[in-house]
């Protein structure tokens, strides 16, 4: 037996609680995990509450992220006593995740922590880094540069948005982060935001093409917001879409990319093969400034995962969620 949330849905409904889970619960896999920690990512909060239908299996544990310690191996390419992390692959939704004290998982899944990074650093950033990272990856492969002018981060608050304003400020971008919560500007500017504006001049249905303003563009939240951000792009500028905290619609003209040549490019975080994972976590061992972990996270510990679901889907937390599933 070992602690963790686990959500049924039965004739009593949908419900999620910190319960003891039976080993018989973990679904097959050729490496069973010892997990020291997991994140709080927006999925896992609509798996939790039940505002959307994440989870696909049932019983499920909850948890796209997690970083732990190899105790029974099958696999030839890792060990017991190795440290292992994961993103996506569908733990969390159709596999048993990481907001549990034990993990059985597909060896395929599964990265060895980089050198220069904590297993709490490592859930610190979490999916949501990672999914920046990739982000920034994919502005600079269509050759977005600093020197071509202001980067724009949309959700800059969430996770996501943290990490991107951080990883562009380090590469040397100019940032600019868009948020509702422009309370939280001194924040957004300690992890390398150039200015702050309100995301309520993009929320709203707008025209087809405005002035140019932004060489790139990283947009976690989708819907006006992304569309608006299209119809503002330079002339051969890459928007990178990695979000839907506003909506799945998207709401937009073909103009800007008939006319100005822009590329919106899709970030998938779930399924992405391992040699794109491998080089996004290199880089973001590298990063120069750690220092930027703690201001980005909070840390918790399992019996707190609910509640903290509800404030994380109410908009009332900033950064990232470290989950502690052993204290």
């Amino acid at each position: 037996m070992f602690k963790g949330i686990l959500i049924n849905k039965d004739q009593q409904g949908y419900h999620t609680d910190l319960t003891d889970i039976s080993n018989d619960t973990l679904p097959e896999g050729d490496v069973t995990v010892s997990v020291s920690y997991s994140s709080l990512n927006y999925k896992d909060a609509l798996a939790i509450t039940g505002k959307a239908p994440v989870v696909r299996v049932f019983p499920m544990i909850p948890g796209i992220d997690l970083v732990g310690t190899v105790t029974q191996s099958q696999s030839n390419t890792f060990a017991i006593g190795d440290t292992v992390l994961l993103n996506g692959f569908g733990i969390g939704e159709k596999h048993c995740g990481g907001l549990a004290q034990t993990a059985q998982l597909k060896s395929e899944w599964l990265i060895e922590l980089p050198s220069g990074l904590s297993p709490r650093q490592a859930m610190i950033i979490g999916t949501a880094g990672y999914t920046a990272m990739l982000s920034v990856m994919a502005l600079e492969n269509n050759g977005v540069k600093p020197e071509h002018g202001e980067v724009i981060v949309t959700g800059a608050n969430g996770g996501v948005g943290s990490f991107a304003i951080a990883i562009l400020a380090q590469l040397g971008y100019t940032v600019i982060a868009s948020t509702r919560r422009t309370d939280q500007s001194d924040y957004l500017k300690s992890l390398g935001a150039h200015d702050v504006i309100d995301s309520s001049s993009l929320s709203d249905a707008g025209r087809p093409m405005v002035k140019e303003r932004w060489a790139g563009a990283i947009d976690s939240v989708g819907s006006h917001t992304l569309a608006n951000i299209c119809a503002s792009m330079k002339y051969g500028g890459t928007v990178t879409a990695c979000g839907l905290a506003q909506g799945m619609d998207f709401p937009a003209s073909v103009a800007p990319f008939i006319l100005r040549g822009i590329t919106l490019v899709g970030i998938d975080s779930v399924m992405r093969p391992l040699n794109d994972r491998r080089e996004a976590w290199q880089r973001l061992a590298a990063l120069s400034d750690k220092s930027i972990f703690d201001k980005i996270a909070s840390e918790i510990k399992l019996d707190q995962v609910i509640t903290a679901a509800e404030q994380l889907l109410e908009g009332k937390i900033r950064g990232r969620v470290v989950v502690n599933v052993r204290d």
